[in-house]
């Protein structure tokens, strides 16, 4: 399998045939996720440190099971009660950690970059878990894993990527992903919650959900980040329900067999319809929770077997 990469810190800089091996590799752990015994030593004798800077559930939960199953040592460091608070700066947090000698380490902060900057500082593989309006990597893979077991494949497919793209990392990863796997990307959502520079993204962009939603594939939802909003971009979250969140009419739009995905957490009524989001014959939102395990399996099995094959006094 070849992969080729030191650190996961982005989709950009991943080549179609890495990211086919990662999702061929994610397959093998998705059936051992599913037996009773789960257990692999993939990382027997690693150390796994989860730095997170924004709290996360989903997220810091699937990375902590992931190298728990693989059997790193796995520690989580609380970031509220770190000594950033205290004042450390970035790189001295990076200067400690690597006193430590970790293996992987996983990040999510809330400035674009902040994880890159770590791993110019440290001699261990990084994971970009989220970083500010950034990326989203791993996110990225579960959704294109999730799209490819549920179509049959992961290319030449109509997907509409609807909502908050503006504050969405999760949409920059996916718009990246999709793209090199050569698939039709639909943008759609108000104009205020589309970014700036959005003709470079090479995407149609919709403003009006039933036209975006048009005989697509996949119907992917995001979550409204408030928590990035400085300004009033949408009206009331009942109008924006109204005219973006997604219900049974609106998804008639698409493709009869067409599936619904959200990244989570979702605020039902707002971004999407409850009685959808639970609809078994359309949603395969839990389906995504699931890969998002052994997705990060993948990535830290491949990460890995790179640190592994690197010159001993590298990592010294």
């Amino acid at each position: 399998m070849r992969f080729d990469q030191r650190h996961l810190l982005g989709i950009e800089p991943l080549r179609p045939d890495e990211i086919t091996t990662l999702l061929d590799l994610s397959e093998k752990y998705v059936t051992l996720n599913r037996q009773r015994d789960k257990r692999a030593g993939t990382l027997s004798g690693l150390t796994q440190i989860n730095m997170f800077f924004e709290n996360s559930t989903r997220t810091q939960a699937s990375f902590e099971l992931a190298g728990k199953r693989m059997g790193a040592d796995v520690m989580n460091m609380s970031m509220q009660a770190s000594s950033i608070k205290k004042g450390e700066t970035l790189i001295d947090t990076a200067m400690t950690l690597n006193a430590m000698h970790p293996d992987l380490l996983v990040v999510r902060h809330p400035h674009s970059g902040a994880v890159d900057l770590l791993a110019q500082k440290v001699n261990c593989a990084v994971i970009n878990a989220g970083d500010g309006r950034h990326e989203h990597p791993t996110q990225a893979l579960l959704d294109a894993l999730t799209i490819r077991r549920a179509k049959g494949r992961l290319h030449r497919l109509s997907i509409a990527i609807c909502g908050d793209i503006a504050h969405s990392r999760v949409a920059r990863s996916n718009i990246m992903l999709l793209g090199k796997m050569e698939n039709r990307i639909r943008l759609v959502g108000p104009a205020t919650l589309m970014p700036a520079g959005i003709a470079e993204f090479g995407c149609e962009v919709f403003e009006d959900m039933n036209e975006g939603l048009k005989d697509v594939d996949v119907v992917m939802m995001l979550r409204l980040q408030k928590e990035r909003m400085d300004g009033g971009f949408i009206p009331s979250e009942r109008e924006y329900f109204h005219r973006y969140g997604l219900d049974a009419q609106k998804l008639s739009r698409a493709k009869a067999d067409a599936i619904v995905m959200h990244p989570g957490p979702m605020n039902r009524g707002v971004e999407i319809d409850g009685t959808l989001a639970d609809d078994i014959n359309r949603s395969v939102i839990q389906e995504q929770v699931e890969m998002g395990v052994a997705v990060r399996m993948a990535v830290m099995d491949l990460l890995a077997r790179n640190l592994r094959a690197r010159p001993k006094e590298v990592l010294v």
